[in-house]
């Protein structure tokens, strides 16, 4: 669908705060990591959110989600938020923040590929993307900080992966609709993770930074309630393409940065990488049939 042309005027805004943004969040979530524990950090973010979210949407008179739609939510709410965002703060505290968002770039790739195992059948042309894309990470790991840190590089390789299967799964299942269900996952996922922060043996820093704790403010405002607006928007106003081709822009946005405003080194290897992957991205999300519904989905970062 087109947006009316009484809406059409915030495609554009809603274009720039989803590449821009969800970009950005990256290097946000490396500053917040520097003195805030990874998934303790995470699970305040998600479950103060979430709870934002169902009280904005209950006061606007959505329908309170019912204890099934809650319990659906959950394995969803893991995989995307403990395994798809967590698994990221934890691996940024080794590795940089524009490597990071080069390997989520791959969420899309891993989504085709799993295809099958939720009935959807993968193209040629989306073959070729996944072959284009994972050599892309072959080229990142061989010569970037991923072989000098290779727990941290096998952590980081679950995010896009488990993203991807929670996104497949909440297509499948009978969740809330709109952001009612990003409400829903957020606040479950983000209280699964403090369990794990808790399993972990995380405690609150004694002195927080400044820019640490504004990142984590970034993350929460922007990062979260903005762009995550903004894409819903984008969902329904656009064809499934245009909503999700800032899957394919924010890793080149990440890297630059956090070679800019990070002090991140980029190499060669890094540049190589994020041509195949990014192009390998556009020809999948832009392969699709018009008939193919989006994978509701945002950015594990």
């Amino acid at each position: 669908m087109s947006a009316p042309a009484s809406e059409s005027r915030f495609v554009v805004p809603a274009l720039a705060a989803v590449y821009v943004i969800w970009g950005s969040t990256y290097l946000a979530m490396r500053v917040a990591v520097e003195a805030l524990p990874p998934f303790m950090m995470a699970s305040v973010r998600f479950v103060l959110v979430g709870l934002v979210l169902l009280t904005f949407l209950k006061v606007r008179g959505a329908a309170w989600p019912t204890p099934k739609e809650w319990l659906l939510s959950l394995p969803v709410g893991v995989l995307m938020f403990v395994l798809g965002n967590g698994t990221v703060a934890l691996a940024e505290k080794h590795i940089s923040s524009g490597i990071a968002a080069v390997v989520c770039g791959t969420m899309p790739l891993c989504a085709a590929a799993m295809g099958p195992l939720f009935g959807e059948r993968a193209t040629p042309r989306e073959w070729g993307g996944l072959i284009a894309g994972f050599a892309g990470v072959a080229v990142l790991g061989f010569g970037s900080e991923l072989r000098a840190e290779p727990l941290y590089a096998a952590i980081l390789c679950v995010a896009p992966i488990a993203w991807a299967a929670g996104s497949m799964l909440s297509r499948k299942l009978p969740l809330p609709k709109g952001l009612m269900s990003a409400a829903t996952q957020m606040t479950t996922g983000g209280f699964a993770m403090a369990f794990v922060s808790l399993a972990a043996g995380e405690r609150v820093p004694e002195h927080i930074p400044l820019k640490v704790g504004l990142s984590w403010v970034y993350l929460c405002i922007f990062g979260s309630l903005v762009a995550y607006s903004a894409y819903t928007y984008l969902l329904r106003a656009t064809r499934p393409a245009v909503a999700t081709s800032y899957s394919y822009v924010n890793p080149a946005i990440a890297v630059a940065m956090g070679a800019l405003l990070g002090n991140e080194s980029v190499g060669p290897e890094v540049i190589v990488a994020v041509v195949l992957i990014v192009g390998a991205t556009a020809m999948v999300v832009m392969g699709r049939t018009p008939s193919t519904p989006a994978t509701r989905s945002s950015s594990p970062s």
